[in-house]
């Protein structure tokens, strides 16, 4: 048989098995008419200056960690947290945006107008310092940010600063108010000495305003006056806590981090100076000076101490909020965890931002791409009712037009036996008048 037969004979056969086969494969279904191509994909951030760098590095460091996990759950799971039903647009992907700003105001500046030109439609503010040159600009620009400092700069009048926890005079009236509860409940009738001691910064300084005076003189106080220590003492702060000895001072009230409070509070010890010492005394500080990172570096010999306007500690998993912050931390960097109790800061802070685009969005009825930071910051922001943070913050929180203010109570913390133990909430007072 010639070749060319072969040939013939051998496609006649390939013919005779691929037709059936063609015939078996369904061919694909037709593409239904008029069906809405799939929504456009998009980018929000959320982020804002960090000061990575210096006294707040610690801090700040959790903080974004907090950020960074808090978008990577919601890009995810599209879900907002485990305890709520609303959830996040699909087709939008967050991002976090930072920069350092070294605690330097001018440098906080630059980098919120590179993160503006960048896309971003919020705002985050680190140090005090850092805040006061922010506020303005971002009130003009109408942006709403979220904050890691706070104080009644913030309130006079009321700017586009969001604030979770209490200002540093709400959060040491809780502390006096508690003192004077226990100093009653004791039976004692002598109205008790109280002075400030606190540092010589601008977020310290805070507390050294006339309404605060007022107030812990109606709560029935005798003011005494005032101390210095430095943000970061470089030796023993003697000096000042000698003066408090001099001049029977029975509560010392002031705003430090922990950076500043551990050396304060361990010459205190060494001066025999305490709850527990020979000389009675208490000393309290608004958060910053979280009682968790405080009994995490001290042990006992940080009893005593206390600490208004933080957070619950990070191994109380009976909070919903402090496991889903737990939870985070074992799906994304499990062999990495973060201990600073500011995690769960940067944690509700994500919350917050994300919560103000959400909302903006629902209420405007805009795409990501069509968003400006004031429909952020008016349809956002200012929408926020009851935000339940799973606990993590004293009460859920809700903003405002010129209520920037989200909670209405403020935990107050004790180290006792090398761990922070909760003594209860106690109102927010608005001690600082504002408009």
């Amino acid at each position: 048989m010639s070749k060319t037969k072969w040939l013939f004979i051998a496609s006649v056969v390939v013919l005779l098995v691929a037709v059936p086969l063609l015939a078996a494969c369904p061919a694909p279904p037709p593409a239904e008419e008029g069906a809405p191509p799939p929504p456009p994909t998009y980018t929000l951030y959320i982020g804002g200056t960090m000061s990575l760098t210096g006294a707040y590095a610690e801090d700040s460091a959790a903080e974004l960690a907090g950020f960074e996990d808090y978008a990577k759950y919601v890009n995810e799971t599209h879900k907002l947290a485990p305890w709520r039903t609303e959830t996040f647009p699909e087709n939008v992907t967050l991002e976090v945006l930072w920069r350092d700003d070294e605690l330097k105001p001018e440098k906080a500046l630059s980098i919120y107008e590179e993160l503006k030109a960048k896309g971003l439609l919020v705002e985050h503010g680190s140090g005090s310092p850092q805040v006061l040159a922010l506020m303005d600009r971002l009130n003009e620009d109408r942006i709403g940010a979220t904050t890691m400092a706070v104080g009644p700069y913030l309130l006079s009048p009321p700017r586009t600063f969001f604030i979770q926890y209490p200002i540093y005079t709400d959060a040491c009236a809780a502390i006096a108010d508690w003192f004077m509860d226990t100093w009653k409940a004791a039976g004692k009738t002598a109205k008790p000495r109280v002075a400030i001691l606190t540092a010589d910064n601008a977020m310290g300084k805070s507390l050294v305003i006339p309404e605060f005076k007022a107030y812990l003189e109606k709560a029935g106080f005798e003011y005494v006056g005032e101390q210095y220590v430095p943000l970061v003492p470089t030796s023993p702060p003697t000096t000042q806590l000698t003066w408090l000895k001099e001049n029977k001072v029975d509560l010392a009230l002031g705003v430090m981090i922990n950076p500043g409070a551990q050396p304060t509070y361990k010459e205190m010890v060494r001066l025999d100076m305490g709850p527990n010492k020979t000389y009675k005394i208490v000393f309290g500080t608004a958060s910053p000076g979280h009682a968790v990172v405080f009994a995490q570096a001290m042990g006992t010999t940080g009893d005593g101490y206390v600490c208004a306007g933080s957070y619950p500690p990070p191994d109380d998993l009976t909070v919903p909020g402090v496991k889903f912050c737990s939870d985070l931390q074992a799906m994304y960097h499990p062999d990495k965890l973060v201990t600073h109790i500011m995690y769960e800061h940067g944690v509700v802070e994500g919350m917050i931002q994300v919560e103000a685009l959400r909302l903006a969005m629902a209420n405007t009825g805009k795409s990501a791409d069509q968003l400006k930071s004031v429909d952020v910051l008016e349809y956002g922001f200012y929408m926020i009712k009851d935000l339940d943070t799973g606990g993590i913050t004293s009460t859920p929180l809700t903003f405002g037009p010129g209520k920037v203010y989200g909670i209405d109570k403020v935990l107050v913390q004790q180290v006792q036996g090398g761990k922070a133990v909760a003594l209860g909430t106690w109102p927010v007072h608005n001690i600082y008048k504002h408009e």
